[in-house]
């Protein structure tokens, strides 16, 4: 499949709420499959939010909510993404589960870097592997918030196939810039698309960012949202990816062994 209509949709997680989050997320889906959308991108947690002192019991949720996100994706032949506390055996994962349109679960990932300036590591376990989904619609890579600024994950993403990086964000206003450039960095280096989901709103004293992205192989920002909630879509052409590497063979004429 060369053409995807891919969307985003970026909002104001209730800490906690995961009727109320459930419900909006999947009101916003039944408006963007209308559309003809056939990738769906979430933020990070969208289920809970950080109630980090909650997180066991909210983790209890998570194989209902999956049910319901499964049921909706066959339905409405979608593939959704999107990260949800999960419950294991040594302790919370941070993991995004990627939902293919016949209802399957296609792949999951659990946050492999976990921001010890907010103490995460200190409510989640974190993941070991990074993970390439194969779905319906070819190879998406997955990252995390945190991950973003690791670029040896995104590279490794690439380099095992990806086509698209799907990641999912509590990214905070204050660091709105570094988020943008980061988006685009990932999406230039690797030549291929990022789509990046980001919350909006505000938790206590913190305030999101939103600016929810897609970006191509070239670093050109084909959607974009503001910092209020919103839902944003464009078609993606991997057919790009090809011609952009054509072009500029950077993957190709890399030397690993001058690196170390």
């Amino acid at each position: 499949m060369k053409l995807i209509k891919a969307g985003i949709i970026q909002f104001d997680i209730r800490r906690g709420d995961i009727e109320s989050n459930l419900a909006g997320v999947k009101n916003r889906i039944t408006t963007l499959a209308k559309q003809g959308i056939r990738l769906i991108l979430l933020p990070e947690m969208w289920s809970t939010g950080f109630a980090n002192k909650r997180l066991k019991e909210l983790s209890d949720t998570t194989p209902r909510v999956l049910e319901d996100v499964c049921r909706v994706a066959k339905k409405r032949c979608l593939t959704i993404i999107g990260s949800l506390p999960e419950k294991g055996a040594k302790g919370i994962y941070n993991t995004a589960y990627v939902v293919d349109r016949n209802g399957s679960i296609a792949g999951i990932y659990r946050k492999i870097h976990l921001f010890s300036p907010t103490r995460e590591d200190h409510y989640f376990e974190p993941g070991r592997q990074a993970v390439v989904s194969e779905t319906s619609l070819g190879p998406i890579g997955l990252m995390i918030c945190y991950d973003l600024r690791f670029p040896e994950l995104c590279r490794s993403l690439a380099l095992r196939g990806a086509k698209m990086v799907a990641v999912m964000a509590e990214w905070p206003a204050e660091r709105l810039v570094h988020w943008e450039v980061l988006l685009r960095a990932r999406a230039i280096e690797n030549q291929l698309f990022i789509l990046g989901a980001n919350r909006c709103g505000q938790d206590d004293n913190l305030v999101y960012a939103g600016h929810s992205r897609i970006i191509s192989p070239e670093g050109k920002v084909l959607a974009r949202a503001g910092k209020r909630p919103a839902i944003i879509s464009d078609t993606i052409d991997l057919s790009l990816i090809d011609k952009i590497r054509k072009q500029i063979p950077c993957l190709k004429e890399r030397i690993p062994e001058a690196y170390v």
